[in-house]
């Protein structure tokens, strides 16, 4: 053999042994990640080969699955009262990654979760028979704030106090998840539902905090009555009114100018939603109890999940005491989220103590059997103690028995609540946003609810716009049908 042709054959040699390297390794190494991708078509050949497991509320399910017409995914989600539920369900979509509960139970819903596994099923390699995901939502409260909103971007969220069940997650505009399920159709809609300038798509009740506005105030309440600042909601605060923020020549007024705010009590403060009070009041706590007591509530808490992860609502810090006196009045750069003040409501009806918000109830396997269990002693944390939360009960009845909250008013329950209007854009050119938190217990049975609702926009008049007249009439709503359960 001569040179040329020996050099050859070993070129050649090694480049079939550098295949078989190449071949080794990405089936042995690489082929979990490469079979995991998410855009290898034959997972979703395989996700899509078998109904899914459905989303169960109130033990009916609101989602299904439907043969396709050809192609090699067999089967499509379907819903039932898809915008109704589409803050809870999310979507599972043959063209995206799912979303919300379909997004987090994947693997239980497409019998891939190792939990659902029998032993002939590891023996064949079989996929699993589907679990499903039942809900901690009653339909009665879901609809009502959904019909409630109506045309209004907003948002709105109900909470049992007492177990942490959420009972209601709703935001509007609302979509029809169907819309996204067809991977021939899905496009178009996509499009079309991400061009939409009131974003659709966005879960305005857990993943779009905004400024909360006078709602904050419960919670500097909360801060100075803990600390000691103020022993009763029914101390005078020696507050003056107009308040000069420190170190400027700004002046903080309050909306109405004839509320009795001068030196007023807290209960006063909060019936009369007085600026210059709880301006004060942050200012003399300083920037640091504020976001304690804020924290405990649930701000600036990085993995809230219920089990969708909500998005962290905002305590700031670094503040000088002109920015510390508007964070008082839910200003500056607080942010919030509805669940998250549905939690401060929720936590002072129940004595003080915050019960984990959670919108699971159960996970099961394909026969209904119980595989986790969420209602199962939820965590809770004593957040402000039993005498502070009464006093703020009381006081927040006040706001709507004769104060800002008189449109919450129910027969036959007794209510508390705050309302919010929150400055919006530079200089407060956009229309403000209404905000309204509050609970209510049924006198005759002591079933209990508490509501956060947001009013983000509407077609009311700039002049119009108010948590009393906008989202307090919203909260009333899920309220009466959360007391009827």
């Amino acid at each position: 053999m001569n040179k040329t042709i020996r050099r050859a054959s070993v070129f050649t040699l090694l480049l079939v042994l550098a295949l078989l390297v190449r071949a080794t390794w990405v089936q042995f190494y690489q082929g979990q990640a490469l079979a995991d991708d998410k855009d290898n078509r034959r997972n979703a050949i395989e996700t899509y080969a078998e109904p899914l497991g459905n989303i169960i509320v109130a033990g009916e399910a609101v989602t299904g699955s439907a043969r396709t017409e050809g192609g090699d995914l067999a089967y499509k989600r379907t819903y039932e009262d898809g915008e109704l539920y589409a803050a809870v369900t999310g979507y599972a979509s043959q063209a995206y990654a799912p979303t919300q509960l379909e997004g987090i139970y994947q693997d239980l819903l497409n019998g891939t979760d190792n939990r659902l596994k029998t032993v002939m099923d590891t023996v064949t390699g079989k996929r699993a028979d589907p679990g499903g995901v039942v809900t901690t939502i009653d339909p009665e409260v879901q609809r009502a704030g959904y019909e409630a909103l109506g045309d209004k971007k907003g948002a709105a969220v109900a909470i049992d106090p007492k177990t942490g069940r959420i009972l209601a997650v709703v935001s509007t505009p609302s979509y029809d998840p169907s819309a996204l399920t067809d991977a021939n159709t899905a496009g178009k809609a996509w499009k079309r539902l991400n061009a939409d300038p009131d974003k659709p798509l966005i879960n305005r009740a857990l993943r779009q905090p905004l400024p909360p506005g006078s709602t904050f105030k419960l919670v500097v309440a909360a801060a100075a009555l803990e600390d000691g600042l103020y022993t009763s909601v029914d101390q005078p605060t020696d507050s003056p009114d107009p308040y000069r923020l420190p170190g400027t020549v700004r002046d903080l007024t309050n909306e109405n100018p004839n509320a009795p705010c001068e030196n007023a009590t807290i209960r006063t403060a909060l019936q009369y939603s007085c600026n210059n009070v709880f301006a004060k009041m942050a200012v003399a706590l300083g920037q640091d109890k504020v976001e304690a007591m804020a924290e405990k509530f649930g701000f600036n808490d990085e993995s809230q999940d219920v089990p969708v992860r909500a998005y962290t609502s905002v305590y700031p810090s670094g503040m000088n005491d002109s920015e510390t006196a508007l964070t008082g009045i839910g200003q500056f750069d607080v942010t919030a989220t509805p669940l998250q003040m549905a939690m401060v409501s929720a936590a002072i009806a129940n004595g003080g103590k915050l019960v984990a918000p959670h919108m699971v109830s159960q996970v099961t396997d394909s026969d209904g059997d119980v595989l986790e269990n969420y209602d199962d002693a939820p965590e809770t944390k004593e957040v402000v103690s039993s005498s502070t939360a009464g006093q703020l009960e009381s006081a927040m009845r006040t706001v709507v028995e004769k104060g800002t909250g008189s449109n919450a008013q129910i027969a036959g329950a007794t209510v508390g609540g705050k309302t919010g209007t929150a400055q919006h854009g530079e200089n407060n050119s956009k229309t403000p946003y209404a905000w309204f938190t509050s609970y209510a217990t049924s006198d005759s049975t002591g079933e209990e609810v508490a509501v956060a609702v947001l009013v983000e926009q509407s077609d009311a008049a700039r002049s119009e716009v108010s948590g009393n007249g906008l989202a307090a009439p919203v909260a009333k709503a899920m309220m009466e049908a959360a007391l009827k359960r």
